[in-house]
């Protein structure tokens, strides 16, 4: 009984499940720079179930451990092709407020986009419900799509 009362206390403080990447490319550098928001402790959860436990973690801009962290929990998260090529990331900020972490992720250089396939993959072991919002712009391209379990991957053509 105190399991499902606990359990229902936490749903009214927490009842979305829900992440927001944005995808821009920047034409002047050929970086495409991606932010990606959630809830802390959505991601936590997410992150141990995947094998990551985040126990000595601090998550710090200035923290190496953090960063690293990060990477390997994006990279295999948010997978960003463009052009039939698959491209790693690298997160360059990160913010925790309350219960929000936020980070500014770029990917390498990439000259002329035409294709550009996100494929999101951030709780959806974890909710039924899980809503990952994605939008891309690349030069006047621009698109948003709710990405859910049953929907992780959404391919643009952007030429």
């Amino acid at each position: 009984m105190l399991r499902v009362l606990c359990f229902s206390v936490w749903m009214i403080f927490h009842p979305v499940h829900v992440t927001l990447t944005s995808v821009d490319y920047d034409r002047g550098t050929n970086l495409f720079k991606v932010f990606v928001k959630m809830y802390f402790d959505d991601f936590l959860r997410d992150a141990k179930l995947c094998g990551r436990d985040a126990g000595n973690v601090n998550f710090s801009v200035n923290d190496t451990s953090s960063i690293g962290f990060l990477n390997r929990y994006i990279n295999e998260k948010v997978i960003l092709t463009v052009n039939e090529k698959k491209r790693p990331g690298i997160v360059h900020d990160l913010n925790l407020t309350e219960n929000e972490i936020s980070m500014n992720i770029e990917y390498s250089k990439i000259r002329k986009p035409k294709t550009i396939s996100v494929k999101n993959q951030i709780m959806i072991k974890l909710y039924g419900d899980m809503a990952n919002m994605l939008i891309v712009r690349v030069n006047n391209f621009e698109e948003g799509v709710r990405l859910s379990p049953e929907l992780t991957e959404k391919t643009f053509v952007v030429e």
